[in-house]
């Protein structure tokens, strides 16, 4: 990063990440605290001019947001996005790529008929990414109203081709890449198997500074589960990196790979665990040529959190358990941490009238060693007007030992390690394949895969599929059955169990067919859940409306910038000639008519062998 002034060369970019609107909406203490923030980040946007606000994923908590979340949502964004002041950057790259999955691909600020003053841009994250027959979100729903600008959606499973937005202001160009959040194991094999490219404009590719924001995990939750640096490009200048909640806004160099990565962090705290208690910030990133230097801004509207840990065992001289009434000398001693954590919150919130008054506070208690846990809910009748968060205000664990594995009965205690608040996230697949791993073998299963049922479960769960599961059962036995009619397996029960059996395990070595079925499956149960829909609106009384109207965007002799895969040179056509829009005049983007296929051209390189594996190190090369 490098200090430098402001211009009509350089870019002012807000950036933010995992905003979670809505997170716990109906409780009334912490209902709006997300609304707050969400205002008062815009509000830092208009305030310092930003020519456009990014935002690295998850701005809604849930992948259905309530009527009141996205009311809220859209309140904010025509209260601090939209007005006069002009937008002085031009975008050459082929809109209708850009925003492919849109009914309106063109940037929302070139839309005669709206009165952008901020843009935003935003990737969809793992909370609110595309579901359903129609695989929509609601972005999609902020972008068709003009609201936003949903980019980085990847539709193939097969091949990822991320091509960039293409902005320029002065003599500074951007090359924006986004990525929305994709399951990890599926990403990282992607990557592996070469399938993941990110497309370069042809000419001049060095004069760009390229800017890359990604909704992954960043820390490794498991073997694939979580997505390398070294795996990026490393033409990359600058990774937003979204989905970690922790703040580390201040961009580090990747030794290897030589570009910067920013992690701005959730802006609302959404699990009680170390990270989320490091201050919350947003980024104000200017760029200037190649340059660019990244200031911290502390978001002021966000609840103060706490947290603080007791291993009641490095505490002999204060707690014996065989003294019988250590349980009430356990019981004092965390009131005197709680209370002297409420005593910093207020001292904190005496310099910031704008925080929340009642403060986050966890008490994590270990008590390893033969000690006996107090009443929780009695402890937290005390802090009911003091804290936000009472009911949860302790959390009691203990390390478990391990034990030699000599026996086959399933203990639930084996599933967790560690406590959840430790900062890792328990994912229900991961637990729908730790209970099959640890089940004794009459509950194992035998005609479905752990992966497949993981998958079902995890989209029943969390994206509301109700058939998911029935349907992968179905789409599996079928599969089994035309499987054993065409060995003619005789029709003794233990030769079809050993049939059966070597399917199942070929299946699971074949990680991308069995992908495939559970899209297969997937992709039914959405159609099972449309067919419903269209029952209830058939047998309803009222007649819909017909609203079909399709947008059409105006075209002009403008030629997208062209693109290339790699870091090849060729020549190519250069972008439109279009000009900065005014206050007074708004004209749309370059929607040209030509095909995709016409308006850019490809070199066939896919992501070098280099990133594909962390494993291949090379020495620091970064100037």
């Amino acid at each position: 990063p490098v200090l430098f002034r402001d211009d009509e060369d350089t870019f002012k970019i807000l950036i933010a990440t995992d905003i979670h609107l809505g997170y716990l909406e109906k409780d009334p203490v912490r209902g709006n605290d997300t609304f707050v923030t969400f205002n008062e980040i815009l509000d830092h946007a208009q305030k310092n001019e930003v020519d456009f606000v990014l935002l690295g994923g998850d701005l809604f908590h849930e992948n259905k947001p309530s009527r009141k979340t996205v009311h809220s949502c859209v309140e904010s964004l025509r209260k601090y996005c939209m007005g006069d002041r002009p937008v002085q950057f031009e975008i050459l790259s082929d809109q209708e790529v850009n925003f492919h999955s849109s009914k309106f691909p063109w940037v929302n600020y070139q839309d005669r008929n709206l009165n952008i003053s901020i843009p935003i841009f935003s990737i969809h994250g793992n909370h609110d990414d595309p579901t359903g027959a129609d695989a929509l979100c609601a972005l999609d729903i902020l972008s068709c109203a003009g609201l936003l600008n949903h980019f980085g959606r990847s539709t193939s499973v097969e091949k990822i081709d991320i091509s960039p937005i293409l902005l320029r202001k002065g003599r500074t160009k951007i090359a924006l890449y986004g990525l929305g959040a994709i399951p990890d194991e599926r990403l990282y094999r992607m990557f592996v198997n070469k399938q993941v490219t990110m497309l370069r404009p042809k000419e001049d590719e060095d004069s760009w500074f390229n800017l890359f924001v990604i909704h992954q995990n960043r820390s490794k939750h498991g073997a694939t589960n979580y997505i390398p640096e070294q795996f990026l490009d490393d033409f990359i200048n600058l990774v937003v990196w979204g989905h970690e909640h922790e703040c580390k806004i201040a961009p580090l160099q990747n030794e290897q790979q030589c570009f910067y990565v920013s992690q701005p962090g959730s802006s609302v705290v959404t699990s009680l665990s170390p990270g989320e208690a490091v201050k919350k910030h947003i980024g104000l990133l200017h760029i200037k040529g190649k340059k660019m230097k990244m200031q911290k801004i502390a978001l002021e509207t966000v609840r103060t959190f706490y947290i603080e840990d007791v291993v009641l065992a490095d505490h002999p001289d204060l707690f014996n358990p065989d003294n019988p009434k250590v349980t009430q000398a356990i019981q004092a001693f965390c009131m005197e941490k709680v209370e002297l954590m409420l005593e910093n919150a207020e001292r904190e919130r005496l310099g910031n009238p704008r925080q929340p008054e009642k403060p986050l506070i966890r008490l994590r208690v270990d008590y390893t060693g033969g000690f006996e846990p107090f009443s929780v809910h009695r402890f937290s009748q005390k802090y009911m007007d003091r804290v936000a968060n009472p009911k949860d205000i302790i959390h009691f664990f203990r390390h478990r030992e391990q034990k030699e594995k000599n026996d086959n009965d399933l203990n639930f205690g084996k599933l967790v390690s560690r406590p959840a608040s430790d900062g890792m996230t328990l994912r229900v697949e991961d637990l729908v394949k730790q209970y099959f791993q640890t089940a004794e073998t009459k509950l194992q299963l035998s005609l479905l895969t752990e992966r497949g049922m993981g998958e079902a479960v995890q989209e029943f769960v969390d994206k509301e599929e109700k058939d998911a599961i029935e349907e992968l059962v179905k789409f599996q036995l079928e599969k089994t059955q035309r499987f054993l009619k065409e060995r003619r397996t005789d029709a003794e029960e233990e030769k079809i169990d050993e049939e059966v059996r070597k399917f199942r395990e070929s299946r699971k070595r074949n990680t991308e067919e069995e992908d495939e079925e559970v899209r297969e499956a997937m992709t039914r149960a959405r159609a099972h859940r449309s067919e419903d829909a269209i029952l209830v609106a058939a047998s309803s009384d009222e007649e819909p409306m017909d609203t079909g109207m399709k947008g059409t965007a105006d075209s002009d002799d403008s030629l997208p910038v062209t693109l290339s895969r790699g870091r090849g040179r060729a020549r190519g056509a250069r972008g439109q000639n279009s000009t900065a829009r005014g206050s007074s005049r708004r004209g749309r983007g370059s929607t040209s008519q030509q095909s995709a296929t016409s308006s850019r051209t490809y070199k066939p390189v896919s992501v070098p062998a280099k990133n594909l594996s962390i494993m291949d190190g090379r020495p620091s090369i970064c100037p």
